[in-house]
């Protein structure tokens, strides 16, 4: 089930703006300007806070109001760059820069349609506000004409509408818990394949978690803590977040602040397949915004559970040298659904048939699957780290901490987190050891080198070498304290 905000009804008695041609717009507009800028250079607001409600002046003070984060991305642009992506279209020509003001043009388009907006006020804010986020747009009118620019900003809104509308609104925290469940599900029908595949199902499946606490598909979290729910190194989960922002399944909001983490968005609505949507900034043709990467595609044969798998895969047994992502995603597969033959588990985990043999033998060895006939089976407790004996193994494990050991990646986890905190402490002293040198820099600042200092200066004005008590030749101390040449 896909997501949005509720939506609201069509407002009927909003003011439509005058046509772009008429006089009296254009009056208006320029006046909005005017007063609009005139109070920015003369009294200068604060920097409002995304949960307050901002200010709206000029051509926005009659309209519905946009949510905080989606004003300020109005008024100011994308001052974090969330919405910036590198796209090369056919021909190799650059587009970084038209696809940025497209995806900010799609994400105004769609608060504002769910706000209540008009299309044609939407047009008129963009073309004749003082606003970054039309800056693309202006642009274009000046080089190609009002009509150009004025098809593609409706081309913008139209297909924001009719994302909005086919979306089901979130008006509740049960709508959004909802909603999680249901991109739990696709997520756990997906294949994940490979090494980097794995990785990325724990990123979401940590992600996921976070957003469960929180209520909303916003988060925040910074690398090492999310590379401790991963069980994994801040370089893995770094990497792991930029393949997701790339197949656009996560967005980042900001970059943090020196005491907490950075700001996410999970996108809960998986990459379209179509490569070369209507929607783009270029309407069908080839080479548009939403001409990405390829992405995954849904599976039916693919299943696991992502609860098993949230539980298990920070410990130690499933590092990289122990069961690895693999033997977690065979886990929770078997925990889904008990008793399959090697076939059904290469599909269900998204493994290969040479590691499937090769993770399957070791947890029989380490007493957690037992094989019976063609069939895979998870022994009793086998979620909870203790084995049972079977004719492949006569001595089970009886903890998770006991696998690591065996598997010889005990430890892993403990200490990523020492070398985590070190990393911490260093920055905390570094801020104090950098704060201190700044406060002794402005209490008591150095002097000159051109100054004469008291202890170096003889009663005649001749300068004193401090290292050997003779005079320096031809240097003196002038009545201004400062040193001369004579």
């Amino acid at each position: 089930m896909d997501t949005a905000i509720a939506v609201l009804p069509a407002a009927t008695t909003l003011p439509v703006p005058a046509p772009r041609h008429s006089p009296t717009a254009s009056t208006a507009a320029l006046t909005s300007q005017h007063a609009y800028l005139t109070q920015r250079q003369t009294k200068p607001s604060a920097p409002t806070r995304l949960g307050a409600p901002p200010p709206r002046t000029g051509l926005l003070a009659p309209l519905p109001p946009l949510s905080a984060r989606m004003h300020k991305l109005l008024v100011l642009g994308d001052q974090e760059a969330a919405y910036a992506t590198g796209n090369l279209q056919r021909g190799g020509k650059n587009t970084a820069a038209s696809d940025h003001a497209w995806a900010i043009t799609r994400a105004i388009a769609a608060d504002a349609v769910r706000a209540g907006w008009n299309r044609a006020a939407f047009v008129q804010v963009m073309l004749d506000g003082p606003y970054k986020a039309g800056q693309h747009a202006r642009i274009l009118q000046h080089r190609r004409g009002y009509d150009k620019a004025a098809a593609w900003l409706q081309r913008a809104w139209d297909g924001a509408q009719q994302y909005v509308h086919s979306t089901d609104p979130l008006t509740t925290r049960q709508d959004f818990h909802a909603a999680l469940a249901a991109f739990r599900a696709r997520i756990e029908c997906t294949p994940w394949k490979g090494i980097t595949g794995k990785t990325d199902l724990r990123n979401l499946i940590a992600r996921m978690d976070i957003c469960s606490q929180s209520g909303s598909w916003d988060h925040t979290v910074s690398e090492r803590d999310l590379a401790e729910r991963m069980g994994c190194s801040r370089t893995t989960a770094h990497n792991s977040n930029q393949r997701l922002l790339a197949t656009k399944m996560l967005r980042q909001l900001d970059n943090g602040s020196p005491t907490e983490g950075a700001r996410w968005m999970l996108i809960s609505r998986l990459p379209s397949t179509t490569s070369h949507h209507w929607s783009t900034p270029k309407g069908p043709e080839a080479g548009g915004a939403m001409s990405g990467p390829a992405v995954r595609q849904t599976n039916t044969n693919a299943n696991l559970d992502s609860r098993t798998a949230s539980r298990l895969m920070h410990l130690d047994a499933f590092a990289h040298h122990g069961l690895g992502g693999s033997g977690l995603t065979i886990l929770a597969s078997l925990a889904e659904q008990d008793g399959q033959s090697l076939t059904e588990l290469q599909a269900s985990a998204s493994i290969s048939r040479p590691t499937a043999y090769r993770q399957l033998s070791k947890l029989k060895n380490l007493g957690l699957v037992r094989h019976e006939g063609e069939l895979y089976h998870l022994s009793p407790t086998a979620l909870e780290g203790t084995g049972a004996p079977t004719q492949h193994c006569t001595d089970p494990v009886t903890s998770w901490t006991e696998t690591a050991e065996r598997l010889g990646t005990a430890g892993t986890a403990e200490r990523r987190r020492r070398h985590h905190e070190a990393q911490r402490t260093h920055w905390r002293h570094e801020q104090v050891r950098i704060a201190e040198r700044r406060r002794t820099a402005q209490q008591s600042p150095l002097p000159h080198p051109a100054v004469a200092l008291p202890q170096y200066v003889r009663a005649d004005g001749c300068a004193i070498n401090p290292a050997t008590g003779e005079i320096i030749p031809r240097l003196y101390a002038a009545t201004d304290g400062r040193w001369v040449w004579g």
